[in-house]
């Protein structure tokens, strides 16, 4: 009996710790690892370092400029917040590795990533575990979802529809060529829309693409070099290299048109964009040359705070990003503490956006002292208004 007795409470231990074990393996979205914190602790991933860093740092410092404000304020309801940012590189296989330190290192609010090939692994993870996010500049359609992940800039769908609208506007009876990535999902998203709802009248359309890390476009230079305007979207660093090697190939008169992916594209090293003479523009949804107005103001406590780090689209949406969270938080008026987990802010954030939720900020089109309309679609999209931005006009000036 004795034996029977010590082999049935052995099982039952057994057995209790196989429960355990099943319970933390497919549990990790109920462990609140934020139980210690003293702070609210946002977290962003994104390229800190490589080719697409000057994006990922200006998100940092914007963000972190937000928070130094908010805290500088009280922080929300009396709790500071604090930043935690992981360099993903622009690489997704580096996600599983960002997501961990920042979920399991306590944050409650966060940016997402970035950019958007990492964002779909992200997204992946976040959903899984119930996690909220705000993305400043992921801007994959496949990254918004009703059930949590939300962007503050424009998908690739809306840029290249609204690209199309401004060309059917504005472009009429000229010669359009497309310049894009064809292995980048942003690059080929924007470009497969902008193609869709272009006007029929353009006529035959110039496509040359490139794929790889190419930096030599001799033969994309020869075959759209008569075009009148050729959009380009993809990043500042291949646009750059693009028009060093078409300065005196493609037609003089041209325009260079872009997306948010050309931000920055005047502060790349070794390109002097003044000694080019064709025109380059994007379409934007904030204004890095404002003078007056909240615009103006964000501009003006950056520049203060990094007067040598790079200032872009970017930065201003990560900033109307760790605002606009904040503000539902408030909004809300549930009780925000630093212990609570990451699921339970989520769960709060995600009835505000989806419950008609209206921010102002700084990007969109802000009119005189205001600031703009911000709001959300159920699916996680945004919606407000985009500007087309001039970095430089016709006219080589250097």
């Amino acid at each position: 009996m004795k034996l029977k007795r010590v082999f049935a409470i052995v099982m039952t231990i057994v057995l209790c710790f196989g429960m355990v074990a099943v319970l933390a393996s497919c549990g990790n979205n109920e462990v609140n690892y934020a139980e210690n914190n003293t702070k609210i602790k946002v977290g962003v991933s994104g390229p800190l370092t490589g080719g697409a860093a000057m994006y990922g740092i200006a998100v940092k410092n914007s963000a972190q400029l937000a928070i130094d404000e908010i805290n500088a304020k009280g922080g929300v309801n009396g709790v500071m917040l604090e930043l935690v940012a992981a360099d993903d590189k622009h690489d997704a296989t580096l996600v599983s590795t960002t997501y961990t330190t920042l979920y399991e290192g306590g944050c409650q609010l966060f940016l997402g990533t970035v950019t958007t090939k990492p964002g779909i692994q992200f997204k992946d993870y976040a959903t899984e575990d119930g996690i909220f996010y705000l993305t400043p500049s992921a801007s994959g359609d496949d990254i918004p979802y009703a059930d949590g992940g939300f962007q503050m800039c424009f998908t690739d769908s809306n840029q290249g529809t609204a690209s199309a609208k401004l060309f059917n506007e504005n472009y009429a009876g000229k010669k359009i060529g497309i310049f894009y990535k064809a292995d980048d999902d942003y690059s080929v998203g924007i470009k497969n829309n902008f193609v869709k709802n272009l006007d029929a009248s353009f006529g035959k359309i110039e496509e040359a693409s490139f794929t790889g890390d190419t930096s030599l476009f001799d033969s994309q230079i020869s075959m759209l070099k008569d075009c009148d305007v050729i959009f380009m979207p993809i990043y500042y660093t291949p646009a750059s290299q693009f028009m060093k090697q078409g300065a005196n190939i493609v037609k003089a008169d041209a325009v260079y048109f872009g997306c948010d992916g050309f931000d920055g594209i005047d502060a790349v090293d070794g390109f002097a964009i003044d000694t080019i003479p064709q025109e380059v523009s994007y379409l934007s949804h904030f204004d890095s040359t404002a003078t007056e107005g909240p615009a103006a103001d964000y501009i003006k406590a950056y520049k203060e705070a990094y007067p040598n780090e790079p200032l872009n689209q970017f930065g201003a949406a990560a900033y109307d990003c760790v605002y606009a969270m904040v503000a539902a938080l408030e909004k809300s008026g549930e009780e925000i503490t630093a212990t609570m987990s990451a699921q339970d802010m989520s769960e709060i954030l995600l009835a505000q956006f989806k419950g008609g939720f209206v921010f102002n900020g700084v990007t969109g089109k802000c009119e005189g002292e205001n600031k703009s309309t911000i709001t959300w679609n159920a699916d996680g999209t945004v919606d407000k208004e985009a500007v087309k931005y001039v970095v430089k006009e016709a006219g080589a000036n250097g």
